[in-house]
């Protein structure tokens, strides 16, 4: 599956769920993406949350490298929301990035975003 029907699977996701929930969504819900066994483990949160470290801020890209559009921003110090994470380019000796879930569906690199509690789940 192409990176860019993932996205497009994401966003229809998410706007459905806005739609059934009014427009909320809750921090942690049950994680039930990729079972395809009816096997549904509320143990791990849909979301986890991070803060912005980048000092000057955090582009937000559309792929998990340095060289893919920008497609947002977040500022430092800011709280985001982490959907999943993935191997990418290295940032500063880190390959990981996170998948934000803050009204655009967008890549930040791991190496300036400090989780807040659990780390996330692989995409």
């Amino acid at each position: 599956m192409s990176l860019r029907t993932v996205f497009v699977r994401l966003g229809i996701a998410a706007a459905g769920g806005a739609l059934i929930v009014g427009g909320t969504s809750p921090a942690f819900a049950g994680d039930d993406w990729g079972d395809h066994h009816g096997n549904h483990d509320s143990s791990h949160p849909r979301y986890y949350k991070g803060r912005i470290s980048a000092p000057g801020g955090l582009n937000l890209r559309d792929k998990p490298t340095r060289g893919s559009a920008v497609i947002g921003f977040a500022e430092y110090g800011e709280v985001v929301s982490i959907f999943c994470k993935t191997p990418g380019q290295s940032v500063q000796g880190n390959h990981l990035w996170y998948l934000l879930a803050d009204g655009t569906w967008a890549w930040g690199a791991a190496r300036y975003i400090d989780n807040i509690g659990a780390s996330p789940r692989w995409c």
